[in-house]
């Protein structure tokens, strides 16, 4: 069984889901469906109140178990996001190389865009190999906003 809640944030309201545990196996996006669980508030507190703290500077690292759905080698790829620590970045290539895949970024970014836990796996974080902005489940707006969270004034001019 999983269970979700919704929380207002400053990207829109986002509904984390949980399992039976407790563990987070999901965040989804404003504009993303949550049809595979139960509301329960209370069952998603945790969760909540540390994306809370996030949006509101006062937390740089998650702590929570995490239990997202995926392949051996997304589970590879969504580790290495999960470590790129607050206000830093990695382009896919830098990632896939990690990985020791010489012609990986590809593979890696599709990785990358199934994460589906964003926010806590911090896919927004992965940036094309010139510092653009690619590809963003939640829109590059919402990328580019959790990056000015993270590093304030980065984008001024741009």
């Amino acid at each position: 069984m999983r269970y979700f809640g919704s929380m207002p944030s400053p990207i829109g309201v986002l509904r984390p889901v949980v399992d039976e545990t407790g563990a987070v196996v999901r965040i989804a996006f404003p504009l993303e469906k949550v049809t595979d669980a139960v509301e329960a508030p209370e069952r998603v507190a945790a969760l909540v109140a540390q994306l809370n703290d996030y949006f509101e500077g006062r937390r740089r690292k998650f702590e929570l178990e995490l239990k997202p759905d995926g392949s051996e080698f997304q589970h590879s790829v969504w580790g290495l996001v999960y470590a790129i620590p607050f206000g830093e970045t990695r382009s896919y290539g830098q990632l896939a190389a990690e990985l020791k895949l010489a012609s990986g970024a590809r593979a890696v970014g599709r990785a990358n865009a199934t994460n589906p836990i964003p926010i806590v796996v911090p896919c927004h974080r992965v940036i094309g190999a010139r510092g653009a902005l690619t590809g963003y489940a939640g829109g590059l707006d919402v990328k580019r906003k959790l990056l000015e969270l993270e590093q304030p004034g980065l984008f001024v001019g741009l």
